[in-house]
């Protein structure tokens, strides 16, 4: 199978992935970088229906997203990823979508585990499901560390159910869901410049989250928890 170390698709942002300034929203941005993903491991065979009868996945793990402006309503964008290596039972893999002059507007990094969904555990994945990916070299960016220094305290907001629409193929609640949960803790006045998400559990249709926010001179964090308090996600937000 040939191998394709950089795939690309072309977008247009869409009415429904604006906010009221008529700029594409975060979770829109780490939606195409989602999308993207998945749309290179169709097409190399290794979609969901192949992980599903093998009955693994590559299951995110930590985010790092980097924003350097939103773009417009209607603006020509396109969206590249790359796997950047895979060591054991992890892979890392960049992100990067540009304007029509190819200049960067947001771009990331990530670190994926392999799981075995039938075990729950994490599994080595064979040399057939990580060679078609090739590899590339890493993205030229400030890398932050995939664990997320905690704050000393949290203040406890509103717990809420998962619902339905949070659920993705996995049957767990999709990765761009948390960041959407978490924003909804935010100012809205503020401007994210960076984004860090470290991923610890899943949560599954019916569970109750139980948040927690963390106001810094620099940085914001949030804790979605579950009722005892061990995180389903921690996430970093910094601001311009």
């Amino acid at each position: 199978m040939q191998k394709i170390p950089r795939y690309t698709f072309d977008g247009r942002i869409r009415f429904s992935e604006v906010d009221h300034t008529k700029k594409i929203t975060l979770p829109g941005i780490v939606n195409y970088f989602q999308d993207c993903s998945t749309f290179q491991s169709e097409e190399l065979g290794l979609g969901i229906d192949h992980c599903k009868e093998l009955k693994k996945a590559w299951i995110l793990s930590s985010w790092q997203v980097v924003v350097e402006r939103y773009p417009e309503l209607g603006e020509e964008i396109s969206v590249s990823t790359w796997a950047t290596g895979f060591n054991g039972l992890f892979g890392d893999r960049n992100f990067c979508m540009c304007d029509k002059e190819q200049k960067k507007i947001a771009y990331a990094n990530s670190l994926w585990v392999y799981m075995d969904m039938e075990k729950g555990r994490p599994s080595r994945p064979a040399a057939e499901e990580i060679e078609p990916y090739g590899e590339s070299e890493p993205l030229e960016m400030e890398y932050a560390s995939r664990k997320i220094t905690l704050p000393e305290k949290t203040e406890e907001r509103e717990a809420f159910p998962v619902r339905r629409y949070h659920i993705d193929t996995n049957e767990h609640v999709n990765n761009c869901q948390y960041v959407q949960m978490a924003m909804e803790l935010l100012p809205s006045d503020l401007e994210i410049r960076q984004l860090r998400v470290e991923y610890k559990k899943s949560a599954v249709y019916g569970d109750i989250i139980y948040p927690g926010i963390a106001c810094e001179e620099d940085r914001t964090i949030v804790e979605l928890c579950d009722e005892a308090g061990k995180p389903y996600a921690i996430e970093e937000f910094r601001f311009r």
